[in-house]
């Protein structure tokens, strides 16, 4: 299973970020492996189209969980299509995040937030 994980560095000792279209990194936990991988969100400075962007990157990269803060409704849609099941994050610390997930702490995410939100930041 590939978890995955908005991040704002390209470090396990970094800090989440609460969005997903426009997070700069994505860290994706390998389960088998149990090794991080760190991929650039190229879809972050995007005009338009960020969320859908995003999205295509973690889908691509055969991702089965999402863990994020907010994400609009074509990103959801993208993920949804790709059968990849989103958890709102608990708490800001990349390492964490996995745990939480595999206790059962972190709630699904089902809707979208508002479009456009991480726009400005």
């Amino acid at each position: 299973m590939k978890i995955c994980i908005s991040s704002t560095v390209d470090s396990i000792n970094g800090l989440t970020d609460g969005r997903f279209g426009r997070c700069p990194f994505y860290a994706i936990y390998d389960d088998e492996t149990k090794e991080y991988e760190f991929v650039e969100n190229k879809g972050a400075k995007a005009a338009q189209g960020a969320g859908i962007k995003a999205a295509q990157i973690v889908v691509d990269k055969d991702v089965d969980v999402v863990i994020t803060g907010n994400l609009g409704p074509n990103a959801i849609r993208v993920l949804q299509a790709g059968n990849i099941k989103i958890y709102k994050m608990l708490g800001d610390k990349i390492k964490e995040q996995v745990g939480y997930y595999n206790e059962g702490k972190l709630i699904s995410i089902d809707k979208p937030g508002a479009s456009h939100m991480g726009m400005g930041k």
